[in-house]
């Protein structure tokens, strides 16, 4: 009889044992699956902001171009009922909206010389440039600081 009492015990040890560690086995497999969804979530919005990093790039860069050319064609004097002005109007609050994005998506010295950058344009288009300044030179050092600093961010 003490014979089968041990028989029994070291079976129940041996079922009990075998079942921790299934549990032990299950769990961390668990937190294996979860730790490999939370990366490719990670992944995921990482890819997500960086199209969307992509887009506001794009976007401001667009419309700074489009101000360049308002301000190639900027006539010695205008009406505010010109084409001209109704024109460049809009493409300048665009690119104000752009400029504002930017500094909500970028670090801080992205949005700086993106915003030095709508600066020299502003200029450019209200006020015009000094004899001798050339609308194709004079905002070229701001938009070079802003393209590196935005290469950098996104590199």
């Amino acid at each position: 009889m003490a014979g089968q009492i041990w028989v029994s015990l070291i079976s129940l040890g041996g079922v009990v044992l075998g079942g921790m560690l299934s549990y032990l086995v299950q769990y961390r497999t668990q937190l294996s699956a979860e730790r490999a969804e939370q990366q490719r979530q990670r992944i995921a919005l990482s890819e997500t902001r960086r199209a969307e990093r992509l887009a506001l790039l794009e976007r401001f860069i667009e419309v700074s171009a489009e101000a360049e050319r308002c301000a190639y064609t900027r006539p010695s004097e205008w009406e505010d009922t010109d084409d001209w002005y109704l024109t460049t109007r809009e493409v300048m609050y665009r690119l104000w909206v752009a400029d504002r994005l930017l500094r909500i998506q970028f670090p801080l010295p992205v949005h700086d010389a993106a915003h030095a950058h709508s600066l020299d344009l502003n200029r450019s288009v209200w006020r015009g440039l000094p004899a001798g300044e050339s609308v194709r030179d004079y905002p070229e050092g701001n938009r070079s600081a802003f393209l590196d600093a935005a290469r950098e961010v996104m590199g």
